[in-house]
């Protein structure tokens, strides 16, 4: 089975699964500076314009869950690959990537992915998604989306593409259909308007 592609925290998922034959596994990172999850304060969702969902009725992703996206991103949803070489690539700890949105329409690159895993505690379930990946410095937090209670991550991942530590950001919740995980990824994840679009996420998640 083909390593994890070292590109998939930054590169739009179709790409990866289309060019996972030519990629190695993950390089094991030098003694690069940590960023830490607390670095810096979050853009105010107040920012980001809502302009599209993801996740209720008639959206391009069936989830237990629903998020405002604001302009320029556009879902799609993500169906697991037959080939067992190639599954791996939307796997990380115990979830699967069921839907991704991209930023397609700004001049930013970014991506909200949706994971979903089998119905557990969403702090166990975030723990072991971010540990699933190469990653240090996790802090969570409990913390109240659309009036359910969720926990949120803040740490460092290695981008194997840019050869350098970044800050990660994720949350998860557990539903009656499984927990589920959204994560913020992408070149410039911590560029103020993509940070803004993970910020509108939040303050406008809700369980079906």
């Amino acid at each position: 089975m083909p390593g994890r592609a070292p590109f998939l925290r930054t590169a739009p998922l179709a790409a990866v699964l289309l060019t996972a034959t030519a990629c190695g596994t993950t390089p094991e990172p030098d003694a690069a500076p940590s960023r830490t999850a607390t670095s810096s304060a979050s853009p105010s969702a107040e920012s980001a314009k809502a302009a599209g969902s993801v996740g209720g009725p008639g959206t391009a992703c069936a989830l237990p869950v629903s998020f405002s996206l604001t302009e320029g991103w556009e879902p799609e949803a993500v169906e697991k690959p037959e080939d067992p070489d190639f599954a791996a690539l939307v796997e990380q700890g115990p979830a699967t990537i069921v839907c991704e949105a991209k930023s397609e329409g700004t001049p930013d690159i970014g991506f909200l992915r949706v994971w979903t895993a089998p119905k557990a505690p969403a702090r166990a379930t975030l723990t072991a998604f971010v540990k699933g990946d190469k990653s240090k410095a996790l802090v969570l937090t409990d913390v109240k989306l659309g009036g359910t209670t969720a926990v949120e991550a803040r740490y460092s991942v290695y981008s194997a593409l840019e050869e350098e530590w970044r800050d990660g950001r994720s949350f998860a919740v557990e539903t009656a259909k499984g927990t589920v995980v959204v994560e913020l990824g992408g070149l410039d994840a911590e560029e103020e308007a993509v940070v803004a679009a993970y910020e509108l996420a939040k303050s406008t998640f809700e369980v079906a």
